[in-house]
């Protein structure tokens, strides 16, 4: 058995600025920027969402501009597994995550649960689904 939910809305941006991007989405949805000092968040900003609401970044991407979500997961291979079944597609693993496709050509992350996460409910599969 494992869990999985929502982990988040991450924001790609095609920029030379994010600091820029992201006081424009600190301002548009009232969230601060929370300050990280960890040198592997260089192309990440995170936004300070309240408890119970999802997770939000901002990160420095060279492909378009969009958002994406991430689905955050107490064991990683066996939610992967389990999207695979439901139709997703591998493309890469990215650090300690994978990046996935869904039917309709989304592309989505599965992330595993880390300390400071906004967790919130979480579903429960058995292994079968």
């Amino acid at each position: 058995m494992h869990q999985s939910g929502l982990g988040g809305l991450i924001i790609d941006c095609r920029t030379d600025d994010l600091d820029r991007e992201a006081r424009f989405w600190s301002e548009a949805l009232g969230l601060a920027i929370r300050p990280s000092e960890d040198s592997e968040d260089a192309n990440y900003v995170i936004l300070d969402t309240r408890e119970g609401e999802p997770y939000i970044e901002l990160q420095s991407v060279e492909h378009p501009s969009r958002v994406h979500l991430d689905i955050k997961t107490d064991d990683l291979e066996a939610e992967v597994r389990r999207l695979e079944r439901l139709g997703a597609t591998r493309v890469k693993k990215v650090k300690r995550w994978w990046v996935l496709e869904a039917p309709s050509g989304h592309r989505f992350c599965v992330i595993p649960l880390h300390h400071g996460q906004n967790v919130g409910e979480l579903n429960t599969w058995d292994g079968r689904d």
